[in-house]
Protein backbone atom coordinates (compact mmCIF):
# COMPACT_ATOMS: atom_id res chain seq x y z
CA UNK A 1 0.00 0.00 0.00
CA UNK A 2 1.34 3.22 -1.36
CA UNK A 3 2.13 5.82 1.95
CA UNK A 4 -0.67 8.70 2.04
CA UNK A 5 1.87 11.25 2.69
CA UNK A 6 3.88 10.26 -0.41
CA UNK A 7 1.25 10.22 -2.39
CA UNK A 8 -0.23 14.25 -0.55
CA UNK A 9 3.30 14.96 -1.08
CA UNK A 10 3.40 13.92 -5.26
CA UNK A 11 0.49 15.71 -5.70
CA UNK A 12 1.64 18.86 -3.80
CA UNK A 13 4.70 18.88 -6.18
CA UNK A 14 2.52 18.34 -9.36
CA UNK A 15 0.00 21.13 -7.94
CA UNK A 16 3.05 23.52 -7.71
CA UNK A 17 4.35 22.82 -10.95
CA UNK A 18 1.12 23.19 -12.67
CA UNK A 19 0.46 26.29 -10.87
CA UNK A 20 4.04 28.20 -11.66
CA UNK A 21 3.22 27.70 -15.72
CA UNK A 22 1.20 30.81 -15.19
CA UNK A 23 2.08 32.16 -11.93
CA UNK A 24 -1.74 32.63 -10.27
CA UNK A 25 -2.25 30.97 -7.30
CA UNK A 26 -6.11 30.75 -7.25
CA UNK A 27 -8.49 30.25 -4.53
CA UNK A 28 -9.17 26.54 -5.26
CA UNK A 29 -5.07 25.34 -5.48
CA UNK A 30 -4.72 27.42 -1.95
CA UNK A 31 -7.48 25.43 -0.45
CA UNK A 32 -5.40 22.73 -2.07
CA UNK A 33 -2.14 23.60 -1.42
CA UNK A 34 -3.05 23.98 2.72
CA UNK A 35 -5.07 20.92 3.12
CA UNK A 36 -2.45 18.46 1.14
CA UNK A 37 0.58 20.84 3.31
CA UNK A 38 -1.10 19.77 6.93
CA UNK A 39 -0.59 16.30 6.21
CA UNK A 40 3.15 17.04 5.65
CA UNK A 41 6.27 16.90 8.00
CA UNK A 42 7.97 20.12 8.60
CA UNK A 43 10.75 18.90 6.58
CA UNK A 44 8.80 18.39 3.84
CA UNK A 45 6.87 21.20 3.38
CA UNK A 46 10.30 23.19 3.92
CA UNK A 47 11.46 21.34 0.64
CA UNK A 48 8.65 22.45 -1.04
CA UNK A 49 9.12 25.90 -0.21
CA UNK A 50 12.52 25.85 -1.41
CA UNK A 51 10.91 23.88 -5.16
CA UNK A 52 8.58 26.57 -5.16
CA UNK A 53 11.93 28.91 -4.92
CA UNK A 54 13.23 26.89 -8.11
CA UNK A 55 10.42 26.81 -9.93
CA UNK A 56 10.66 30.66 -10.03
CA UNK A 57 13.83 30.21 -11.09
CA UNK A 58 13.40 28.28 -13.86
CA UNK A 59 10.46 30.56 -15.27
CA UNK A 60 12.41 33.97 -14.62
CA UNK A 61 14.73 32.46 -17.85
CA UNK A 62 11.72 32.53 -20.11
CA UNK A 63 11.01 35.11 -22.41
CA UNK A 64 7.33 35.70 -21.17
CA UNK A 65 8.32 35.66 -17.75
CA UNK A 66 6.91 38.35 -15.71
CA UNK A 67 8.82 38.84 -12.51
CA UNK A 68 6.33 41.19 -10.52
CA UNK A 69 4.00 38.69 -10.99
CA UNK A 70 5.84 35.37 -10.34
CA UNK A 71 7.03 37.00 -6.60
CA UNK A 72 3.20 37.11 -5.90
CA UNK A 73 2.64 33.74 -6.63
CA UNK A 74 6.02 32.86 -4.91
CA UNK A 75 4.69 35.05 -2.08
CA UNK A 76 1.37 33.43 -1.54
CA UNK A 77 2.87 30.05 -1.56
CA UNK A 78 4.86 30.45 1.05
CA UNK A 79 2.30 31.94 3.23
CA UNK A 80 -0.16 29.03 2.18
CA UNK A 81 2.53 26.64 2.91
CA UNK A 82 3.58 27.87 6.31
CA UNK A 83 -0.20 28.53 7.26
CA UNK A 84 -0.55 24.28 6.93
CA UNK A 85 2.37 23.93 8.77
CA UNK A 86 1.63 25.83 11.69
CA UNK A 87 -2.07 25.49 12.29
CA UNK A 88 -3.92 27.42 14.63
CA UNK A 89 -4.01 27.09 18.17
CA UNK A 90 -6.84 24.76 19.19
CA UNK A 91 -9.64 26.39 21.53
CA UNK A 92 -11.27 23.70 24.00
CA UNK A 93 -13.56 23.78 27.44
CA UNK A 94 -14.66 21.56 29.40
CA UNK A 95 -18.54 21.89 30.93
CA UNK A 96 -19.66 19.75 33.70
CA UNK A 97 -23.35 18.88 35.46
CA UNK A 98 -25.28 18.87 37.58
CA UNK A 99 -25.57 22.45 37.41
CA UNK A 100 -26.74 24.35 34.52
CA UNK A 101 -22.93 24.90 32.85
CA UNK A 102 -23.73 22.80 30.12
CA UNK A 103 -27.24 23.91 29.48
CA UNK A 104 -25.56 27.67 29.57
CA UNK A 105 -22.74 26.54 27.18
CA UNK A 106 -25.12 24.89 24.41
CA UNK A 107 -27.75 27.43 24.48
CA UNK A 108 -25.35 30.25 23.83
CA UNK A 109 -23.48 27.85 20.50
CA UNK A 110 -27.34 27.88 19.12
CA UNK A 111 -27.67 31.99 19.75
CA UNK A 112 -23.90 32.20 18.17
CA UNK A 113 -24.69 29.94 15.29
CA UNK A 114 -24.84 31.99 11.97
CA UNK A 115 -25.22 29.11 9.65
CA UNK A 116 -26.33 25.55 10.59
CA UNK A 117 -26.59 23.47 13.63
CA UNK A 118 -26.12 19.79 13.67
CA UNK A 119 -27.57 17.89 16.57
CA UNK A 120 -27.00 13.97 17.02
CA UNK A 121 -28.25 12.90 20.58
CA UNK A 122 -29.97 9.84 22.36
CA UNK A 123 -33.08 12.34 23.28
CA UNK A 124 -34.23 16.25 23.59
CA UNK A 125 -36.44 17.35 26.10
CA UNK A 126 -35.56 20.10 27.71
CA UNK A 127 -37.22 23.00 26.56
CA UNK A 128 -34.80 25.78 27.17
CA UNK A 129 -32.73 23.53 24.47
CA UNK A 130 -35.73 23.02 22.53
CA UNK A 131 -36.59 26.61 22.01
CA UNK A 132 -33.05 27.35 21.34
CA UNK A 133 -33.09 24.86 18.31
CA UNK A 134 -36.38 26.72 17.18
CA UNK A 135 -35.12 30.03 17.52
CA UNK A 136 -32.18 29.16 15.44
CA UNK A 137 -34.45 27.75 13.07
CA UNK A 138 -36.32 30.72 12.67
CA UNK A 139 -33.43 33.02 12.38
CA UNK A 140 -32.99 30.87 8.90
CA UNK A 141 -30.37 28.57 10.38
CA UNK A 142 -30.27 24.87 9.01
CA UNK A 143 -31.19 22.48 11.80
CA UNK A 144 -30.69 18.73 11.05
CA UNK A 145 -31.76 16.35 14.07
CA UNK A 146 -30.44 13.10 14.78
CA UNK A 147 -32.76 10.99 17.17
CA UNK A 148 -33.60 7.65 18.60
CA UNK A 149 -36.76 6.75 18.17
CA UNK A 150 -37.52 4.50 21.38
CA UNK A 151 -37.22 7.79 23.17
CA UNK A 152 -39.74 9.98 20.76
CA UNK A 153 -42.92 8.74 23.15
CA UNK A 154 -41.35 9.10 26.61
CA UNK A 155 -43.28 11.89 28.53
CA UNK A 156 -41.15 15.29 28.02
CA UNK A 157 -39.79 14.23 24.43
CA UNK A 158 -39.56 17.46 22.05
CA UNK A 159 -38.58 15.62 19.16
CA UNK A 160 -41.94 15.73 17.73
CA UNK A 161 -42.50 19.49 18.51
CA UNK A 162 -39.61 20.26 16.52
CA UNK A 163 -40.51 18.44 13.90
CA UNK A 164 -43.73 20.36 14.03
CA UNK A 165 -42.07 23.69 13.86
CA UNK A 166 -40.18 22.49 10.21
CA UNK A 167 -37.46 20.98 11.73
CA UNK A 168 -35.70 18.49 9.75
CA UNK A 169 -35.68 15.56 11.95
CA UNK A 170 -34.69 12.16 11.16
CA UNK A 171 -34.70 8.68 13.49
CA UNK A 172 -32.94 5.71 14.21
CA UNK A 173 -35.63 2.82 13.85
CA UNK A 174 -33.33 -0.08 13.89
CA UNK A 175 -33.30 -2.19 17.27
CA UNK A 176 -30.18 -0.18 18.86
CA UNK A 177 -29.64 2.90 20.14
CA UNK A 178 -28.56 6.37 18.58
CA UNK A 179 -26.56 6.88 21.62
CA UNK A 180 -24.57 9.66 20.46
CA UNK A 181 -24.70 13.12 22.46
CA UNK A 182 -23.15 15.56 20.21
CA UNK A 183 -23.55 18.91 17.80
CA UNK A 184 -21.94 20.75 15.78
CA UNK A 185 -21.96 24.32 15.18
CA UNK A 186 -21.38 26.07 11.65
CA UNK A 187 -19.27 22.93 11.01
CA UNK A 188 -16.35 25.00 12.71
CA UNK A 189 -17.31 24.20 16.73
CA UNK A 190 -17.98 20.19 18.25
CA UNK A 191 -20.24 19.85 21.89
CA UNK A 192 -19.97 16.61 22.63
CA UNK A 193 -19.88 14.21 26.02
CA UNK A 194 -22.19 12.61 28.72
CA UNK A 195 -24.36 15.19 28.41
CA UNK A 196 -28.04 14.57 27.36
CA UNK A 197 -29.97 17.35 26.31
CA UNK A 198 -32.78 16.55 29.04
CA UNK A 199 -33.37 18.54 32.80
CA UNK A 200 -32.51 15.64 34.86
CA UNK A 201 -28.71 15.60 32.90
CA UNK A 202 -28.49 19.74 34.53
CA UNK A 203 -30.42 19.10 37.81
CA UNK A 204 -28.64 16.05 39.42
CA UNK A 205 -26.37 13.47 37.09
CA UNK A 206 -23.24 13.62 36.86
CA UNK A 207 -22.67 14.40 33.16
CA UNK A 208 -19.58 16.57 30.86
CA UNK A 209 -19.71 18.91 27.86
CA UNK A 210 -16.29 19.10 25.75
CA UNK A 211 -16.04 22.12 23.37
CA UNK A 212 -13.93 22.51 20.69
CA UNK A 213 -13.01 23.87 17.35
CA UNK A 214 -10.37 21.22 16.93
CA UNK A 215 -10.25 20.72 12.98
CA UNK A 216 -9.79 17.08 13.11
CA UNK A 217 -12.68 15.97 15.54
CA UNK A 218 -14.98 18.48 13.79
CA UNK A 219 -14.21 17.17 10.56
CA UNK A 220 -14.86 13.74 12.05
CA UNK A 221 -17.95 13.70 14.12
CA UNK A 222 -19.18 16.12 11.15
CA UNK A 223 -18.78 13.03 8.30
CA UNK A 224 -20.08 10.52 10.94
CA UNK A 225 -23.28 13.08 11.13
CA UNK A 226 -23.60 12.70 7.23
CA UNK A 227 -23.32 9.22 7.17
CA UNK A 228 -25.73 8.63 9.49
CA UNK A 229 -28.10 11.21 8.26
CA UNK A 230 -28.09 9.63 4.70
CA UNK A 231 -28.54 6.30 6.43
CA UNK A 232 -31.53 6.82 7.99
CA UNK A 233 -32.71 9.47 5.18
CA UNK A 234 -35.53 7.51 3.52
CA UNK A 235 -36.36 5.09 6.49
CA UNK A 236 -39.13 7.08 7.96
CA UNK A 237 -39.92 7.81 11.91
Amino acid sequence: MMDASKTDFAELDRLLRESATDAVLDDDEKFELRELGGSLSRDRVRYLRNRAFDLVRERWTQADAAPLTMLRWLEQVVKTLDASADPPAVEADAFFAPGDDCLRKLRELCLSAKRSIDVCVYTIADDRLTEALIDAHRRGLTVRILSDNHKVHDTGSDVHRLRDRGIEVRLDDTDFHMHHKFALFDGARLANGSFNWTRGASTGNEENLVVTDDVRLVRSFGARFELLWARFGSRGG
